[in-house]
């Protein structure tokens, strides 16, 4: 027998509050961001960090793929932290690499990967030429 538990919702936060929180985070390494948007304007992209695997895995993907991109590197496991916190933030995705096709995170390594093989990436990367 399962035992029902009433949920009560949490309380929304005042707007103001919620303005000046949002306002902190657009502010947080906001060049680090100016910089991803200016070259999500003109290319595909490959967001990343030095020493980390799943970053040179999706690389090597796309590059026997022959898919073009462009890749930004942020750091490495002891360097830049915080701006990587601040795309993490930004783009609502938890690792890296983020790979963005049109202006579009399409995730990490594995959906990648898995865009690569079933033929998603190439169709938006067609798309985005015919755009």
């Amino acid at each position: 027998m399962v035992k029902r538990v009433d949920m009560q919702t949490r309380p929304l936060h005042e707007q103001a509050a919620t303005e000046k929180a949002t306002a902190k985070m657009q502010a947080f390494h906001a060049e680090t961001i100016d910089q991803i948007k200016s070259a999500l304007g003109s290319s595909d992209v490959v967001v990343g960090m030095a020493q980390n695997p799943h970053v040179k895995n999706v690389r090597k993907a796309l590059e026997e793929s022959n898919v073009p991109f462009e890749y930004l590197e942020y750091g490495s496991y002891f360097s830049e932290w915080k701006r990587r916190l601040a795309i993490k933030i930004w783009s609502g995705w938890p690792t890296f690499p983020q790979v963005f096709v049109k202006g579009i995170l399409i995730g990490g390594k594995d959906l990648t990967k898995e865009a690569i093989a079933d033929g998603t990436l190439r169709s938006l990367l067609e798309n985005r030429a015919a755009a």
